[in-house]
């Protein structure tokens, strides 16, 4: 009988995810509930924030910050930080009333999971977003204000011909048009898709 309870005794005094756990399961399932819409979840928040940068950064062209650093520069660190944060705060917020809406959060609290395990995988899962977002925003300002810079500031001016500027219409609105395309075929496949469940 004794030996039974010090069996026992040590089960119940090992670290949880030794003997079987509840927050992988959990995390994996957060981190997969955001990544399974990442166009909404990923990709929407990097283009609000590139968008935001393009406008105030062509709106503050030529301004400095502290009198040496250009507007735009003082701005990129600022639109990471807040996409991270946004991001983190959205994902835990919407996770948990999404699951009281469905009615699963019962299903999460009835789980033998600790109080830390069940925090722990949810702030886990924020960040992970908060951070996948960031590191989006930074390396795609980063990357396209390098093109910018190489591309556009080190070329010497030259005089832009009707053909070329016809060329470039034709180029911009053919671009414009096959993006409104797949956002048709995209959002009829997801309509056919609702229609049919």
């Amino acid at each position: 009988m004794s030996s039974i309870k010090k069996e026992q005794r040590q089960v119940l005094n090992k670290p949880t995810l030794e003997y079987g756990s509840g927050f992988p399961t959990l995390l994996r399932k957060e981190i997969k509930r955001f990544y399974k819409v990442a166009f909404q979840t990923i990709a929407a928040p990097v283009l609000t924030a590139i968008l935001y940068l393009m406008i105030f950064g062509h709106v503050l062209d030529g301004k400095e910050v502290y009198g040496r650093l250009s507007y735009t520069a003082f701005l990129i660190p600022g639109l990471v930080m807040m996409s991270v944060l946004q991001n983190a705060f959205a994902n835990t917020s919407s996770s948990l009333i999404q699951s009281k809406i469905t009615g699963n959060l019962v299903f999460v609290l009835l789980a033998p999971l600790s109080h830390l395990e069940f925090f722990a995988a949810y702030i886990l899962a924020a960040v992970f977003r908060g951070i996948v977002v960031g590191l989006g925003v930074f390396l795609i300002t980063i990357s396209v204000f390098l093109l910018i810079d190489l591309g556009v500031f080190n070329r010497k001016p030259k005089p832009i011909t009707t053909s070329a500027a016809l060329y470039q219409s034709i180029f911009w609105v053919s671009v414009s048009l096959v993006f409104g395309f797949l956002i048709l075929i995209f959002l009829e496949d997801g309509a056919t898709a609702d229609r049919k469940s």
